[in-house]
């Protein structure tokens, strides 16, 4: 495990504190939690942004083209 020093506002850190009591977890779980969530977030838009570019309108038109043009089933309407 790698250790980091970390320095914030009084003021952000008082907050820190108070949300990883009421999550019931110390502030380096939920520093690292917050962190974790962060990383993935960004991991997620590449990803997207990535697989957007691999990805046409004509594509998408010719397999759309092949659903059948029929009513919805009552449960997924709107």
């Amino acid at each position: 495990m790698s250790e980091l020093s970390l320095h914030l506002p009084k003021s952000l850190y008082e907050q820190l504190r108070e949300l990883a009591q009421e999550e019931g977890i110390s502030v380096n779980q939920f520093v690292m939690l917050a962190v974790a969530e962060k990383i993935a977030t960004i991991s997620t838009i590449e990803y997207l942004e990535n697989r957007a570019k691999r990805g046409s309108r004509e594509k998408f038109l010719e397999i759309l083209n092949k659903a059948p043009d029929v009513e919805p089933d009552e449960s997924d309407r709107l």
